[in-house]
C-alpha cells in the first residue's frame, strides 16, 4: 500500500509519525520549510529548521525509527497532482487551505482514489477527520491564516493527528472508512 500525506505541518506530521508501524510506503508532499515557530506544534526536531518539511520528516522517520519513506518538496498544483498522487492507494489531506483541499479532492474523485481529510478549526475548538464524499472544505477567514502555530492548540492537534492516524490504519488494514469529530472533551465517531 502507498499512503500519500499531502501537507506535513502540524496535523500531517503528527499523523504520519503515528503511521510508522504500517506495512506501507509512506509518501510526504510539502513545499514549505521548517521554521523555529513550527517546532512547538509540529513533529519536527530542532536540526530540521531550514529544511523542507517533507524531506525533514523522511529523514526523522529513518533516523529515529528506521522507517524508509519518500518525500517530494513541492507544492501540489493542477500540473503535477496526477504525477505526485496517481500511484497512491490512499490520499491523506492535511492541507491548511481551501484551494489545495479542493484541488486534491477534484483529483481523487476523477482518479477514483480514496481520500481522507484531517482539518482543524482556526479557533482550535474542534477538528474533523472525514472521508472525501462527506467533506466540504471551508475557506480561511484570511488567506494564509495560521491555525497551528506556537503550540496554542497542541493538545487538540495531538488528538486530531492520532485520530487521523487511526483512521488511516483502519483503512490500510481493514478497508474501513470512519469519520470523527475531535474536541478536547471527546473523539466522536460521526460516520462509518
Amino acid at each position: 500500500m502507498r499512503i500519500v500525506f499531502c501537507g506535513v505541518g502540524a496535523i500531517g506530521s503528527t499523523a504520519a509519525v503515528l503511521c510508522r508501524n504500517l506495512e506501507a510506503t509512506l509518501v510526504f508532499i510539502d513545499f514549505d520549510r521548517v521554521e523555529s515557530k513550527n517546532l512547538l506544534a509540529q513533529a519536527f526536531v530542532k536540526p530540521s529548521v531550514g529544511k523542507n518539511k517533507a524531506e525533514a520528516l523522511k529523514l526523522q522517520l529513518l533516523n529515529l525509527h528506521g522507517v524508509k519513506s519518500e518525500a517530494f518538496g513541492v507544492r501540489v498544483t493542477r500540473d503535477n497532482v496526477a504525477a505526485l498522487c496517481g500511484s497512491a492507494d490512499l490520499l491523506v489531506d492535511c492541507f491548511d487551505n481551501q484551494a489545495s483541499r479542493v484541488l486534491l479532492s477534484d483529483f481523487a474523485r476523477t482518479a477514483g482514489k480514496p481520500l481522507v481529510h484531517g482539518a482543524l478549526a482556526a479557533d482550535g475548538t474542534f477538528g474533523l477527520v472525514r472521508w472525501d464524499e462527506r467533506f466540504v472544505p471551508d475557506a480561511e477567514d484570511t488567506v494564509g491564516q495560521a491555525t497551528c502555530e506556537g503550540g496554542a492548540h497542541l493538545p487538540l492537534i495531538g488528538q486530531l493527528g492520532a485520530t487521523l492516524a487511526r483512521v488511516v490504519q483502519d483503512f490500510a488494514k481493514h478497508g474501513a472508512r470512519r469519520d470523527a469529530m475531535v474536541s478536547l472533551v471527546a473523539v466522536t465517531p460521526t460516520a462509518s
